[in-house]
């Protein structure tokens, strides 16, 4: 990349031409799959979840690319989308499994709007979608799962033990069969009974900053995986797989971001990919400025 001042901070209107953002940075935004590279052991953590048909949980600071690994899992296997349910201290079980807009259809049932169609007002979850019958596995990412009330991690056991759920709406509805869309699409499905039952377990992985401890009977059910803190010679191949040539000139920001992160400091691989973007190329800044830039974009995260 080219460094190009474009404020100057003079109040002149000028015409400038912005360059085109880095790879990570376009929208829509465009799955980074092929660029992920995974650390030691994680292949193998892996297929152990996929033989044993159980969810992975996978442990490490913001920005190690945890939530990347179910898009090259997904990718690599031909399983689809990734499903995604983010988590929040607001989520609940019930969301991750369907919504149901019980006012929408009392307010459609009294306008005459709209016949007494239960489906139209249901939307399986993330979660409940992940559980329908196909003839693949669906792959689900469950975000940020530390950050969740403290028994949901309990209450997703017992879906994630037997594989399926009842939705008590439709299981009191007067027909037996009943199409609700699933998430993020317009395509519907037919649930029989009220009950959404699994055909063959979803590729889960769940990830986790580490800032809260899990029950052990939700842990011995995962198949679990710390992100290690990676080396000189791995985040080079980072590099390189999203900068190409640009990894060559940045050996000495690798080997400070490798020594910071060996030493307890909190950082994200996607500064460093900003950092190198940012001071590498034909018109790299000058000394004092790139001391400057460097200390700005590779400040700690636990820091404000």
């Amino acid at each position: 990349m080219t460094w190009t001042p474009y404020y100057r901070g003079d109040g002149v209107a000028r015409d400038v031409t912005i360059a085109e953002p880095p790879p990570w940075r376009m929208f829509p935004r465009k799955p980074q799959h092929a660029q992920f590279q995974p650390p030691a052991g994680l292949i193998e953590a892996v297929n152990a979840a996929l033989h044993l048909r159980r969810p992975m949980l996978i442990t490490g600071p913001a920005g190690f690319g945890k939530s990347t690994v179910v898009d090259q899992v997904a990718q690599e296997l031909k399983l689809g989308g990734v499903l995604r349910w983010h988590v929040t201290s607001r989520s609940t079980m019930r969301d991750a499994l369907y919504r149901y807009d019980a006012l929408a259809r009392i307010h459609a049932q009294n306008t005459g709007d709209a016949a007494d169609d239960i489906g139209s007002f249901l939307q399986l979850g993330p979660l409940g979608t992940a559980l329908l019958p196909t003839d693949r596995p669906r792959a689900l990412l469950i975000d940020e799962i530390d950050k969740s009330e403290l028994d949901l991690p309990s209450d997703l056991l017992d879906v994630l033990e037997r594989g399926e759920f009842e939705i008590p709406e439709l299981t009191r509805y007067h027909a037996s069969l009943i199409a609700v869309r699933g998430w993020e699409s317009r395509d519907t499905h037919d649930i029989s009974d009220g009950v959404v039952r699994c055909s063959d377990f979803p590729f889960i992985v769940m990830t986790s900053n580490g800032e809260r401890d899990f029950p052990p009977a939700f842990l011995r059910r995962c198949v679990r995986f710390t992100m290690p803190a990676p080396t000189p010679a791995e985040l080079t191949r980072i590099v390189r797989a999203h900068l190409g040539d640009s990894a060559d000139g940045a050996a000495d920001l690798i080997e400070t971001f490798a020594s910071r992160v060996s030493g307890g400091e909190l950082l994200a691989i996607d500064q460093l990919l900003n950092a190198v973007l940012v001071l590498s190329g034909d018109h790299a800044p000058d000394l004092g400025e790139r001391k400057r830039l460097a200390d700005l974009l590779l400040r700690q995260l636990s820091r404000a």
